[in-house]
Formats: C-alpha cells, structure tokens, sequence
C-alpha cells in the first residue's frame, strides 16, 4: 500500500493516488464501525500516505518541484 517512489510520480498519478486512499480510508473507517477490521494500524498507515501524498502536491504547486524532475 505504501509507495515509496511518490517522490517520482508526477503530478496526475498523485493525484490518482491521493483518491484511491481517500477511498481506502472511507473504507477501512466503515469496516471499523462495523467491527470487521482487526488490524487497525492500517487506518494510520493510509492517512500517513495521504497526507505524503498531499505534501509533495503541494510541493509541486509551490513550484518546490517541476514534472521534469520526476
């Protein structure tokens, strides 16, 4: 689940990305209100990767970073 080349991805998979986990996330949190999730680091692992995610977008919009670099 967690991608270690996120630095690397350009711009649109992060993006891409960035809603998959949301939707992972939406999706562990509803299996934890029902009480079918044993394993609840994940949910933590998810929301470190999303706000990953969210950094190096917004890295890329500060200009920090340029899609040639990926």
């Amino acid at each position: 689940m967690v991608d270690n080349n996120l630095n690397e991805s350009p711009k649109s998979e992060l993006f891409i990305k960035l809603e998959e986990n949301k939707e992972a996330l939406q999706n562990l949190n509803f299996q934890k209100s029902m009480q079918q999730l044993e394993d609840l680091s994940q949910i933590r692992k998810i929301k470190k990767e999303i706000a990953r995610i969210k950094t190096i977008i917004h890295q890329y919009e500060s200009n920090i970073k340029t899609e040639g670099n990926n």
